[in-house]
């Protein structure tokens, strides 16, 4: 390409330090997909090496440095005089009148430039952008590496565990869970290799994208959130306003609305079922970093060993063993920093699990921590043994289309006086929360005593009498998919608790108080 007059101006602007933001995303984009524009700049940063040598003591004639000046000027074969790149010093008002003056004083001013200008790309590529501000880290839960009150460049950051919040120049405020692997590329631009993001822009940053191997999201003043694992194509969902979604390789522009999501792919790309709880949110990482700061990990950690110890213990899922369950899942950053849990999205996504024997167990406790997304089919499977209908008792463990949690039996039936909607215990409060948190669910069956109770976050949310009441029995089963499409689950699941007694109210309480990632 040319080397026009507006190129060099720009490398000038750049060198005497008078750059704008937008004349530095001009200049980079030129010196990315333009060699002989490399060699030019390269070429002038030879030169200002040699005025820096001089600045050092290290060359005593200065005039070598302006001799180079002058032969690359006249030696620029494919473009004209570099007039511009001289006349802002020559018409700096200078004490000097004589030739020699002037030529010394330009020098001089040339050290000054270059020896700014070496301090500011050290260390860098050199046509990386200068070290700018483009975003400061307002909240780390559990990352190794930048922490609270850091401030984020161009460098790319890696976080293998945990979540940070930061909130760019403009405003928007970002959360970002592990693994994960991200470069701002401005203040309105972040590239992002793996991981997953949530982001509040306000309208001072609206415009802001997010880049991703396979496409990018242009927000429109909005909240979304952009997962990219580390195999397979990147996925937008918009919680509130309006996203710009693109795919790579020339695929459509489209405009995602409250509630859409939006698969990218190379070309094209597909809509997906919104995933709102798939996403740790602005102001969630300081309430998870509160609970770390005061030792709540480790004191839930005991308290897995005291139930493993447990005489009534049928399992204990927790997913830190390479021992997993077979099935179609996805692990997923567990409630603890660098912990895991499954992830369950699509329809067909499974984990086996055959638990209990051929016992029947007249009581029985259920509980597991959960992020559950807002419905797309009748209902959320947490634990369904296979073949309902063989035997009386068998279990199923589920969230309905009302949004409350519910247990069924087989064989099983509710008191006549009974108000629920169904033929089978439901909870009373609603357990889909819409921003997307960790919630403890628990319910507790007896079998003797006719009654079934059902625990959020602790609390004791209903109790329902049955009239007929067989013990539970388990056996071969599945969380999430049950092989119909009405039986899936989204989202993820954490230390699946299992136990063959019937916890009090009091300790179901302990467990979600000792477990609980918040404070």
């Amino acid at each position: 390409m040319k080397l026009d007059n507006e190129f060099k101006i720009l490398v000038q602007n750049y060198i005497v330090g008078r750059v704008t933001e937008r004349e530095l995303e001009q200049l980079n984009l030129r010196l990315a997909r333009d060699p002989e524009a490399r060699r030019y700049f390269n070429e002038l940063l030879n030169l200002d090496s040699a005025l820096a040598e001089v600045a050092a003591g290290q060359i005593s004639d200065y005039e070598q440095p302006v001799e180079q000046l002058n032969n690359f000027q006249s030696t620029d074969s494919q473009t004209t005089d570099c007039q511009e790149c001289t006349t802002s010093y020559s018409n700096i008002d200078s004490p000097f009148d004589s030739k020699s003056e002037s030529r010394q004083f330009f020098t001089a001013r040339r050290i000054l430039v270059v020896a700014s200008f070496i301090l500011l790309v050290s260390g860098t590529w050199w046509w990386q952008t200068p070290p700018q501000v483009f975003a400061t880290i307002i909240s780390a839960a559990g990352i190794e590496g930048p922490t609270e009150g850091s401030v984020l460049r161009n460098e790319m950051i890696t976080i293998e565990k945990g979540s940070l919040e930061l909130v760019t120049k403009n405003g928007a405020r970002i959360a970002i869970e592990a693994p994960a692997e991200f470069r701002f590329e401005s203040a309105q631009r972040l590239h992002m290799k793996r991981g997953r993001l949530a982001a509040d822009v306000p309208p001072s940053a609206k415009g802001f994208t997010v880049v991703t191997p396979t496409g990018e999201a242009v927000d429109l003043g909005t909240k979304f959130g952009v997962d990219i694992p580390s195999q397979g194509n990147a996925e937008i969902h918009v919680f509130e306003g309006e996203v710009i979604a693109q795919s790579s390789g020339g695929g459509k522009r489209l405009s995602l609305r409250d509630g859409e999501a939006f698969q990218l792919q190379a070309g094209a790309g597909s809509s997906r079922a919104l995933r709102s709880s798939a996403f740790i949110r602005p102001g969630e990482v300081a309430s998870l970093r509160a609970a770390l700061e005061e030792g709540q990990h480790a004191k839930s950690n005991q308290f897995l060993v005291t139930l493993r110890n447990d005489p009534a213990l049928i399992a204990l899922l927790d997913f830190e063993t390479e021992d997993l369950p077979a099935g179609t899942y996805r692990m997923t950053q567990g409630r603890w920093p660098g912990s895991h849990a499954p992830e369950f999205v699509n329809v067909g996504d499974h984990m086996k699990l055959d638990v209990g024997g051929k016992q029947a167990w007249p009581q029985i406790t259920l509980a597991a921590w959960v992020r559950i997304d807002q419905l797309g089919e009748p209902f959320q499977s947490f634990l369904h043994t296979d073949g309902w209908g063989e035997q009386e008792g068998q279990l199923h463990w589920m969230v309905t289309h009302h949004t409350t949690m519910r247990l069924a039996l087989y064989g099983n039936a509710l008191v006549p006086s009974s108000t629920n909607r169904d033929v089978y215990p439901d909870s009373q409060t609603p357990v889909l929360p819409q921003q997307g948190r960790w919630v403890h669910l628990a319910v507790v069956y007896d079998s003797d005593a006719g009654t079934v109770r059902f625990y959020f976050n602790g609390k004791l949310d209903k109790e329902e009498r049955q009239e007929v009441a067989h013990p539970a029995r388990l056996g071969p089963g599945q969380i999430g998919n049950w092989d119909l499409r009405d039986r899936k689950l989204s989202g993820r699941m954490d230390e699946l608790l299992i136990l063959g007694r019937a916890m009090t109210a009091a300790q179901v309480d302990a467990l979600y108080k000792v477990g609980t990632p918040y404070r």
